[in-house]
């Protein structure tokens, strides 16, 4: 459920495989908004080699993907775990169609769709 702060326990070592990210539904991201901390669920995916993103689309519009862009550090919860991350939007076309790709084999949707281009992509490193 959205809010201000997510509750869970927290990492003990930072992740390099992400690949586990697949079998959640959704995430949980929680990024600073200025005055108050801003959680939201979203749609992550990871590729085959285990790299993790968040992505929306419209994203130019989004409050949480504007709070990203000012400060990339961010709290992400999968499952009752909360990982320390720090996120990065993508803007090589390349590593923006390795993120679309994994989204439509998680997902099933886009398969035969190009990306969009106000499809906005953020790559998670565990810190």
């Amino acid at each position: 459920m959205p809010g201000l702060y997510l509750r869970g326990v927290e990492a003990s070592e930072p992740v390099t495989d992400w690949s586990f990210a697949n079998k959640i539904p959704l995430c949980q991201v929680q990024v600073d908004a200025g005055l108050l901390t801003h959680a939201l669920n979203l749609n992550c995916m990871a590729t085959s080699a285990g790299e993790l993103y968040l992505s929306c689309a419209d994203c130019a519009d989004k409050r949480w993907s504007n709070a990203a862009l000012e400060n990339n550090e961010a709290r992400l919860r999968l499952d009752d775990t909360v990982y320390p991350v720090t996120l990065t939007r993508v803007q090589d076309p390349a590593e923006l169609d390795r993120a679309w790709n994994a989204r439509a084999a998680k997902t099933g949707i886009g398969n035969d769709a190009s990306r969009p281009d106000s499809w906005w992509s953020f790559r998670v490193v565990s810190r």
